[in-house]
């Protein structure tokens, strides 16, 4: 499979501090990454600069022939970042979050059966008519996953997305990794967990003090 993200040098400096050093990889289609490393050894960090969120010091993120900062647009159509606190409007339910990013990203009647399966799959359906505001923070995770697979994505950026997902939930998640894997999709995600690392990890990077290693 061709390389779905080209990352190249890289970093990201906080006056001297180095969050993160001057960094180079590549995320294959049909390959799951997994990034491990201590607390506030970058791991965050990394995937802010890849999602776009926080701006790099430095280095380029060229996702499916498209550049991060010149083709912002294209780049967000086939890639998509799910922190390990998601993020809600205030002023939309559950369901109506799932229709938001459902017809931004051009899902067209296949919606509603769609969304229905993603929220009954992770446990969320009965809730779908409440503000995330009301949600526990394992059920904020699972709708920030179900807001991920409503749409099309080539690159899958996951960000710690076990860390309040409950035994049942974490079983479907590998699974569901699993089946965008075979489908050719290019996942990269972070965790201290083990168990985790031993189902998924077809390639794995360490980070340490900003630094990124193959492993």
């Amino acid at each position: 499979m061709p390389s779905h993200l080209v990352v190249k040098q890289l970093s990201k400096k906080y006056e001297k501090f180095v969050a993160l050093a001057p960094t180079n990889f590549e995320l294959m289609g049909g390959e799951i990454t997994i990034l491990s490393g201590p607390n506030g050894s970058g791991k965050t960090t990394l995937l802010s600069c890849l999602a776009g969120l926080i701006p790099p010091s430095s280095g380029t993120v060229n996702v499916m022939g498209y550049d991060l900062y010149s083709d912002e647009v294209e780049v967000r159509r086939r890639m998509i970042y799910v922190p390990d606190v998601p993020r809600f409007y205030l002023e939309l339910t559950a369901w109506e979050h799932l229709r938001f990013i459902a017809m931004a990203n051009e899902v067209g009647k296949t919606f509603e059966p769609q969304a229905e399966r993603i929220m009954k799959k992770y446990g969320i359906w009965g809730a779908k008519d409440l503000f995330p505001h009301h949600y526990s923070r394992g059920m904020r995770l699972k709708l920030g996953l179900a807001l991920a697979l409503i749409r099309p994505f080539d690159v899958l950026l996951l960000d710690e997305p076990t860390s309040a997902l409950d035994i049942e939930a974490v079983k479907i998640l590998i699974d569901e990794l699993h089946s965008l894997r075979d489908n050719g999709v290019a996942i990269l995600l972070t965790t201290h967990d083990p168990g985790l690392i031993d189902q998924l990890a077809d390639r794995r990077l360490l980070i340490r003090n900003g630094e990124i290693k193959a492993e």
